[in-house]
């Protein structure tokens, strides 16, 4: 099998609907159509060229290098090579109820020999749809269709068919400009009219560019802080509001290894967390979307709630595995759905209850339907709260009493009270106070370890985890307690890779073979708790070290290889992103402080 594309070679591309990956070579190897968790029509991602790709680069030696143009996620790829320089523009436009990825090719200097391969495959690479060559208004065109699907490319320069595949080389000299567009829309619709494509990659950067202007932001990291929200933004499907936590699927923690998991699903933990990040860079006007997708996915019986939704609110997830596909290195198996919604996550409700707290406090969360929904939930929760769950980390072995788990739920009531105390919001809060109380003792006793001085991953071991690096921000022990600084210098001493915490020791408690990197999310959590305990060098050494190991066009896996660089995990991920954010707007509070 070929070695495959190095992950941080990827970057994102989208138009809020979906997404596409392009890899530094300029071959798009992952893009689902028409939406985020439609199968993909390109997955070379997952195998390789034969499972679909679109790749418009130089034959031959080349030096390429890449940037997002200003204010936008639109992709310029520069390609140097022997004979001259042109650059590649990749967009992806909003659209009605279509999906178009633009290509414009300018020639820069000199001149370059470009190849241009096109295997389109429906269904994940299972499918080769029908290809015939039309004319549209005294221009060629190219089509494929199968079952419901139609793409269309127009353009100057059109492959050739050769065995299934479409290929051909042409020739950019300096000045020329070639504009391909490759468009989705169901097939048993007419033509689409081409998008104008002279004018797309403008209005594309416009758009963006002018709902960033909302960013109120101007404190340290604030190029990684913009990139970060526009990939959150990315991740957000315009239409329905759910936040995606990544655009793929299976893309190893492990190399070769069976932690793969399908990751185009909303969250309501994750979607929680990107609210908070855009609320800490004063992009609040930017989350009633959310708020309405929320309360339309967890409408129903509060017994029936979820820990994730389909983009559009569904319930539907099951877990399939994709043998056809190889997998992305040969990590196997490849799945789709993702078996984890049937779990119980008892953090889930807390962090859902932390985030509809900040809003209401800035006047956000005015709807009576969202504190019905609120107080319904916590009624439910104090039900069951006394069971053990899987965690946030989703652990497939045994439930446990996981210490993380368990603040959150006093979160959850604590901001129930307080919605009741000092907000006026209506509810009979005697229970919730109980159980409240109970939780916190609970957490500060049976959650902490008298023997090595900090709190525990779960009330059955005396591992540490780093999820306990979140206890200051939740609210219930304060960053400078000598219990929480005790569990930062444990998960300094056991989970530090090259610097950077992994999640948890993989010992088996997670029901899984094999093992992982440190994980992206933890390591902001970890500056985020240095700059709260009022150790700002070590937050700023640590943020530094972080942002360096983004890609060149600053994306974030899910977790990263400190010792080589490279990213593993689902890419890009929200939860790198969101909490990047987060951890460059706790900086700036301690350096103002």
């Amino acid at each position: 099998m070929p070695t495959p594309t190095p992950i941080e070679d990827y970057a994102l591309i989208g138009d809020r609907t979906t997404a596409a990956l392009v890899g530094r070579d300029g071959s798009i190897d992952w893009l689902c159509l028409p939406h985020f968790d439609s199968p993909a029509c390109f997955a070379a991602l997952l195998g390789d060229r034969e499972h679909g790709h679109w790749r418009i680069g130089p034959i031959g030696p080349a030096t390429s290098t890449r940037r997002y143009l200003p204010g936008s996620l639109v992709l310029e790829t520069t390609h140097e090579t022997p004979t001259g320089t042109v650059t590649v523009t990749d967009a992806m436009p909003t659209g009605d109820g279509r999906a178009d990825v633009v290509r414009v090719i300018t020639g820069v200097s000199g001149e370059v020999e470009l190849e241009q391969s096109l295997v389109v495959r429906f269904g994940y690479g299972s499918v080769p749809p029908w290809f015939r060559r039309m004319e549209e208004d005294g221009a060629e065109i190219l089509v494929a269709i199968a079952g419901p699907d139609r793409l269309v490319l127009r353009g100057p320069q059109l492959p050739l068919a050769d065995d299934h595949r479409h290929r051909s080389s042409f020739t950019v000299r300096e000045g020329d400009r070639v504009v391909l567009d490759l468009a989705w829309q169901h097939s048993w619709l007419p033509l689409a009219a081409p998008v104008g494509e002279s004018e797309i990659v403008a209005t594309t950067i416009a758009e963006s560019s002018e709902w960033l202007r909302a960013l109120e932001y101007d404190g340290p990291y604030l190029e990684a802080v913009r990139t970060s929200v526009l990939v959150l933004r990315a991740l957000t499907d315009e239409v329905t509001g759910g936040i995606l936590a990544a655009p793929t699927t299976s893309l190893p923690e492990d190399p070769g290894g069976e932690r793969n998991w399908d990751y185009r699903f909303t969250w309501l933990r994750d979607a929680s967390l990107t609210v908070d990040a855009m609320l800490a860079v004063r992009l609040s006007g930017k989350v009633a979307l959310w708020r309405d997708w929320l309360l339309r996915a967890i409408a129903g019986d509060p017994q029936d709630m979820r820990i994730m939704y389909r983009r559009d609110g569904g319930r539907e997830l099951p877990e399939l595995e994709l043998d056809h596909l190889p997998g992305y290195g040969g990590a196997r198996p490849v799945r789709v759905g993702n078996g984890a919604a049937e779990q119980r996550q008892h953090d889930v409700l807390g962090q859902l209850m932390l985030t509809l707290q900040r809003l209401r406090q800035l006047g956000l969360d005015d709807s009576q339907d969202s504190w019905n929904m609120q107080r319904a939930l916590l009624n439910e929760l104090a039900t069951h709260w006394q069971k053990p769950d899987q965690g946030l980390w989703e652990m497939r072995g045994e439930p446990q009493m996981f210490t993380h788990s368990r603040a959150m739920m006093w979160a959850a009531f604590d901001c129930g009270v307080r919605a009741v105390e000092q907000d006026g919001c209506h509810a009979d809060t005697e229970q919730w106070i109980q159980i409240r109380d109970a939780l916190r003792e609970e957490v500060l006793t049976r959650g902490f370890d008298e023997t090595t001085g900090s709190f525990r991953q779960h009330y059955a071991t005396s591992e540490v985890d780093a999820s306990l690096l979140q206890l200051p921000t939740i609210g219930i022990v304060a960053a400078d307690d000598p219990r929480f600084l005790g569990t930062i210098a444990r998960i300094e001493q056991e989970l530090l890779v090259d610097g950077i915490p992994l999640r948890y020791r993989t010992t088996g408690v997670d029901g899984l073979s094999g093992d992982e990197h440190p994980f992206v999310l933890c390591g902001f959590w970890l500056v985020t708790a240095y700059a709260q305990a009022g150790r700002l060098d070590d937050a700023t050494a640590l943020m530094d070290r972080l942002v360096a190991l983004s890609n060149d066009v600053g994306l974030f896996a899910e977790e990263v290889d400190p010792a080589t660089g490279h990213h593993w995990g689902n890419f890009p991920q929200a939860f790198s992103h969101l909490g990047l954010v987060l951890a460059a707007t706790e900086i700036a509070k301690a350096s103002a402080a």
